[in-house]
């Protein structure tokens, strides 16, 4: 009886102990087949969303690849937005960026340099033919019955000509492909025009405003240095205190220090303006550009933009364009583990006179054909179908993102304006209070209620508004720059302005 419980209850504590672990391992094969299933529906699930949305774009009819090409190059710019802006300078200015800019003519090339890659692969398509002309002379030993040593010599023209037979369209699928190459590079081209033309747009306005910040600091400088000697002044007289005329100093000196930078800024901003117009930057003394005071302002941002002006964005055309190439080149390279058929001929003219060489009885000719498959290259191929394909998934995710991207650009560059607008107005509603404040201490200053002091402090706080306002007033130009390049040059719809 002893025996069988011990028994029983050593089973039981075994039990105890093992029981758990099995648990626990069974618990862990369920979880890991679990997510192994969770994660192979997920990547059925990406894979039919990826080709649904390939297909969507498949699905776009392009134009034929020579109406791609733009001859004028102001088509890409949109020239009528900024002649809206009715500064002649600045359109002066980007017509010499249009001519001269660097980067432009690179961008130009490189257009030119897709095409001829479209004209060349298209070569392989057609025909090659091939002919050269020989001569040569030769010696005999004496042979058979024939004693002397013979001399012979002659002439020939061989012409070859060879044609891979596309049935199935593999060359003329590579020739789709350079095209969608060459279909992007324009897009590139014409990003580049859009991206040059903007900048010379901001760098210009920038110029503008450092040109009347220099000028209202200069004013509060120099109001500084009046409130200086003022300050000095009542010191002697012992009006005010060391601290507060050391204070009025380091004021003064802080302006000019500001004015200093603005100074440099400005420099900086011209020699940008002329590396983007392709002058040299020791001419920028001659630059010309509007005064503040002659811009007349008025908001023109649009309160919203149509998702059709941004699939006419440059990055979202050229990465459209670039998802249909990696589609067509999966397509080839599934076409590599199909035979290449080729057809040769041959037509040898030979003749040992020069007016004999052109007949038919000294012609030798042959047409051949063969098919080759090629049966072992060291998994060359699948390799490459393999990469085609990864490039294709990768276009895909690139081609999402540029999406994603223009709307958030768009978004950024509208909400900016917006509310510097509403920034611009709140400060001129300042300026406007500020003026009637210093009109008010203007008359004090006649009535003699308050010192010369009092009105050089309120005159410079009317100065730092000013600059303020200009400040803003130029953010909101740029603004609408902005909304022009995120736009593809489009500036929003007409019909949508606040």
């Amino acid at each position: 009886m002893k025996k069988i419980l011990s028994t029983v209850l050593l089973f039981s504590i075994f039990g105890l102990q093992i029981a758990p672990v099995e648990a626990a391992l069974k618990s862990g094969v369920t979880e890991t087949r679990q997510a192994k299933q969770a994660e192979k529906a997920q990547r059925k699930a990406q894979e039919k969303a990826d080709k649904k949305l390939y297909k969507q774009v498949k699905a776009k009819k392009d134009l034929p690849y020579k109406k791609y090409r733009v001859k004028n190059k102001y088509d890409f710019i949109n020239m009528p937005w900024w002649e809206q802006m009715n500064d002649p300078y600045l359109t002066a200015y980007i017509d010499k960026a249009m001519a001269n800019n660097y980067d432009l003519k690179m961008a130009t090339l490189t257009v030119e340099e897709y095409y001829q890659g479209v004209k060349l692969q298209m070569a392989n398509e057609l025909p090659s033919v091939q002919a050269g002309y020989g001569m040569g002379l030769a010696g005999i030993p004496p042979v058979g019955k024939n004693p002397k040593r013979d001399t012979i010599h002659g002439m020939g023209l061989p012409i070859i000509a060879s044609y891979e037979a596309d049935i199935f369209l593999k060359n003329h699928d590579k020739t789709t492909s350079a095209k969608k190459a060459f279909q992007a590079s324009i897009s590139d081209e014409r990003a580049a025009y859009i991206s040059i033309v903007s900048a010379v747009g901001t760098i210009y306005y920038n110029v503008v405003r450092l040109d009347k910040a220099i000028e209202l600091q200069e004013e509060i400088v120099n109001l500084r240095k009046e409130i200086y000697e003022l300050m000095v002044l009542s010191h002697e007289n012992g009006v005010v205190s060391t601290s507060d005329m050391i204070k009025a100093n380091k004021s003064y000196i802080h302006g000019d220090t500001e004015l200093i930078d603005l100074k440099r800024q400005r420099v900086e901003a011209l020699n940008k303006l002329a590396v983007l117009i392709g002058e040299s930057p020791a001419n920028i003394d001659s630059f010309e550009r509007i005064k503040y005071d002659n811009i007349k302002y008025v908001a023109n941002v649009p309160k919203e933009i149509s998702s059709e002006i941004i699939m006419q964005r440059p990055d979202y055309l050229k990465a459209e364009a670039m998802l249909k190439k990696a589609g067509i080149d999966v397509r080839v390279a599934k076409k590599e583990f199909l035979p290449t058929i080729d057809i040769l001929g041959l037509a040898l003219f030979n003749s040992v006179h020069l007016g004999k060489l052109f007949t038919t009885k000294n012609m030798i000719w042959s047409v051949a054909g063969n098919a080759m498959l090629p049966l072992f290259t060291g998994g060359a191929r699948i390799a490459n179908l393999k990469v085609n394909k990864i490039r294709l998934e990768k276009a895909l995710r690139n081609y999402e993102k540029t999406n994603l991207v223009a709307i958030q650009e768009v978004n950024d560059a509208l909400y900016a304006a917006k509310l510097d607008n509403q920034k611009l107005n709140q400060n001129k509603e300042h300026l406007a209070l500020e003026n009637q404040d210093f009109s008010l201490t203007e008359k004090k200053l006649e009535q003699g209620t308050i010192s010369k002091l009092d009105w050089c402090q309120m005159k410079e706080n009317l100065l730092v508004i000013e600059k303020l306002v200009a400040s803003n007033t130029l953010d909101c130009l740029i603004d609408e720059i902005g909304i022009y390049k995120v736009t593809g040059a489009k500036g929003g719809s007409d019909d949508n302005k606040q």
